[in-house]
């Protein structure tokens, strides 16, 4: 027993040597870095979670771009605008391969156009944007169910006669039904218990994919797929929103029209127009994906941005004020604001930026990988490595804005008071994976934020006497919960 003892420790001993001269032979060609443990690399550092302060942290005794191990793997970490607008920018293309997780594998397959890579991204992406195009174009057009959505919502809080309530879940109601309407070309009820499941179910495919539970799943996927745990459920959520869907998919395939009224619709025409080209990758498990795509990426992120652009207005109730002194006299009594007046607003355009600037709903962006060696800044990356933009370091970077750490809208305004955007404004990234879905969440954010102040003043509930600016961190960047007044006008 002693003697096998003794082997076992041997042979325990080699394989932390041998991985220990294989990360030093491999680190040669790598920024610098804290140094990782064996298997968990620096994950037990980062306390299993990828937080823009803990980026922060180490890039002041890193350097601007530093490497990082998630378990065995390396990632090359970007802070700052320079070295973000490098990668993400000027050497676009060579940046603008997805990783994927054994995660993401496992219950995306690597389809659709957020997680896939090659020819289906192109193509899938091509379609994306060309969709959302011709429905902004439409007789039902996107603004148009930005519009009934906005005016639903408007509704809600007018029968609350300003009583405190919690703005999340009908927020996140009305994203989601902005989503329904473009991809399925109907809204559903808000009782409705299958589009309640379906909301739960977006939630929890964004958070836990990022959770602990997600990292140690990629760690050891072999051992966590026949493992219990939390990080089960994703798979059940998964196969969930996958069937409801599919449910819709065939309800548009049997009463398919020649003209085309929703992102399905046209998809399943793309699928028709193209069936005989053998590099084709338009097919059902790819529309599937791509509608899962736009729900994951159209409706937690905007319904958080408005979530922070509430609280900023009742923490900071003067600059709620000008923006309704300035909607007053531009848009008057207008039925509604409609995304072309924001042109005539230069001061509520600033503040909606600003929301989103230091908002910040997501720090840390989704991985690329480098699909052709380059340089940036100087330092070579080889192809493969994994690229991971610190968006938070931007978007707070002192080099481009007047007061990076406070909530300002003269970081957007120039001195005659006339909009202006800094090029370090990147919440939805940049390059050839920039958000396909940009310019609807603009349109969104916009015609909610405006309808909503001008029909309301927004006030704490008399029993809390300040504003709690804390916030949760997952994946998106959440502010705590809270309840809220909306006052008629």
């Amino acid at each position: 027993m002693q003697l096998l003892n003794v082997i076992l420790l041997t042979l325990v001993a080699a394989l932390i040597i041998v991985w220990l001269l294989k990360l030093r032979c491999i680190g040669k060609h790598l920024p610098p870095g804290p140094h990782p443990l064996p298997l968990i690399g620096n994950l037990w550092e980062l306390n299993f979670q990828l937080h823009d302060v803990t980026l922060t942290r180490l890039a002041k005794t890193y350097g601007n771009i530093f490497t990082l191990w998630l378990g065995k793997t390396p990632m090359v970490v970007l802070h700052g605008f320079k070295s973000v607008k490098e990668a993400l920018i000027s050497h676009s293309e060579e940046m603008s391969g997805r990783p994927t997780s054994p995660l993401f594998k496992a219950i995306m397959g690597c389809n659709g156009i957020i997680f896939s890579n090659g020819e289906t991204w192109r193509q899938q992406r091509r379609f994306g944007l060309m969709a959302l195009r011709k429905l902004a174009l439409g007789t039902k057009t996107q603004e148009g169910h930005v519009q009934d959505e906005a005016c639903r919502l408007l509704r809600f809080f007018q029968k609350e006669k300003g009583n405190p309530v919690d703005p999340a879940c009908q927020l996140a109601n009305s994203m989601a039904n902005v989503i329904c309407a473009v991809a399925f070309g109907r809204r559903f009820s808000i009782e409705d218990p299958v589009f309640r499941q379906l909301i739960t179910t977006i939630d929890v495919l964004i958070n836990t994919r990022q959770s602990i539970w997600g990292r140690v799943y990629d760690l050891f996927p072999w051992l966590m797929h026949r493992l219990p745990g939390p990080h089960q459920r994703i798979f059940h959520d998964a196969k969930v929103l996958r069937a409801f869907i599919l449910q819709e998919i065939r309800s548009h395939q049997k009463d398919m029209t020649n003209e085309p009224q929703d992102l399905i619709d046209y998809y399943l025409h793309q699928i028709a127009a193209m069936e005989d080209d053998p590099k084709s990758t338009y097919n059902e498990e790819n529309l599937i994906q791509v509608v899962a795509d736009l729900f994951m990426a159209g409706t937690e992120a905007t319904t958080t941005t408005l979530l922070w652009a509430l609280l900023y207005m009742v923490a900071h109730p003067h600059i709620q004020e000008n923006v309704q002194n300035e909607l007053d006299a531009v848009v008057g009594s207008k039925q509604l604001i409609e995304y072309e007046d924001r042109k005539r607003l230069p001061y509520t355009n600033a503040v909606i930026h600003e929301i989103q600037r230091y908002g910040n709903v997501i720090p840390v962006g989704p991985l690329r990988q480098c699909i052709q060696g380059t340089t940036l800044l100087g330092i070579p990356i080889a192809k493969g490595t994994f690229i991971l933009p610190n968006i938070s370091s931007v978007l707070h970077d002192p080099e481009h804005w007047k007061t990076p750490q406070q909530f300002n809208p003269d970081n957007f305004l120039n001195d005659q008071g006339q909009f202006v955007c800094s090029e370090a404004f990147l919440p939805f990234l940049a390059g050839h994976r920039v958000c396909f879905g940009e310019q609807l969440a603009r349109m969104e954010l916009f015609t909610f934020f405006t309808n909503l102040l001008r029909s309301f003043t927004f006030q704490l509930p008399e029993s809390v006497k300040h504003a709690n600016l804390g916030c949760v961190y997952r994946p998106i960047l959440k502010p705590l919960p809270y309840e809220i007044c909306a006052i008629p006008r």
